[in-house]
């Protein structure tokens, strides 16, 4: 189901700057019984990629309300995902855009990938993938609608029998996130998840991840780092807003057992006890 600024439509002009450019943003939500889990951070995180990306003349109030009127659509869908687009292009002004036009809301609804509960329950096995993200502090942290190099890694891991999702890092080779998810490792008491100044997508559940884990007694670094860094570690566990989380069975040659944390931080989330 798909609704265009509030009208159920399945649509768009041809001229739209998304597709043309990739120009826009976007976030993917969880919903229960009718409502977006972490409503608040998602709202928060859309302003935050409006203001980066200079789109002007937002009604975020109208996108709360179209966001709350779709998560309740029925009990079927359990995952929304919102675009905003800057709305359309006009060839004779090339990549240049007129921001004074309200920008395009784009809501869709659909079901949860099924594999989801698998990795929770199971675990997921990492490979390092050999697709790298480009070092670009401009677009670092937000999910823009610029997603080729993710298309790409995701080809990658379709090709190979031996992972559920990539370890991805830099071009100059510093783990920076998954594919469709972000990263932790737990030495002790100590928790680290790189840092995305140069690339990367800073999750809400990474986020939320950020805020409790100094509550429950463990300190937290943002490290810019290689994959060997991961090697030693007691656990790892990625995010996500769908998942939330999943612990990881292996990296490459690296098998890891303890899901300490990722049981804690699970309750946790699951009980919104943040």
């Amino acid at each position: 189901m798909y609704w265009v600024n509030g009208i159920s439509k399945k649509t768009i002009s041809l001229n739209n700057r998304a597709l043309h450019f990739g120009d826009g943003f976007f976030t993917t939500a969880k919903v229960q019984n009718g409502k977006i889990d972490f409503l608040d951070w998602h709202m928060d995180r859309l302003v935050i990629s409006a203001k980066r990306l200079i789109f002007n003349n937002f009604n975020f109030n109208l996108l709360h309300k179209e966001m709350q009127q779709a998560a309740a659509y029925n009990d079927i869908y359990n995952v929304i995902k919102v675009i905003i687009s800057r709305s359309n292009s006009h060839r004779l002004y090339g990549y240049r855009c007129n921001n004074d036009i309200e920008p395009l809301r784009i809501i869709h609804v659909s079901r949860l990938p099924k594999y989801y509960t698998r990795w929770i329950h199971s675990g997921i096995r990492l490979r390092t993938s050999t697709v790298r993200l480009a070092r670009n502090s401009c677009l670092a942290g937000i999910k823009h609608l610029n997603r080729l190099e993710q298309v790409m890694i995701a080809i990658w891991v379709s090709k190979n029998d031996t992972t559920d999702e990539a370890l991805v890092l830099d071009t100059d080779g510093n783990v920076v996130e998954c594919c469709s998810a972000n990263i932790f490792w737990r030495y002790k008491y100590q928790v680290f998840t790189p840092s995305l100044y140069y690339s990367g997508v800073n999750g809400t559940m990474r986020q939320l991840v950020l805020k409790l884990l100094p509550k429950l007694g463990y300190c937290i670094r943002e490290v810019t780092v290689g994959p060997e860094h991961l090697k030693n570690a007691n656990e790892v566990f990625i995010t996500n807003a769908l998942l939330p989380l999943a612990p990881v069975n292996s990296i490459d040659d690296c098998v890891y057992s303890d899901r300490t944390l990722f049981h804690l931080l699970r309750f946790h989330i699951i009980h919104n006890k943040i």
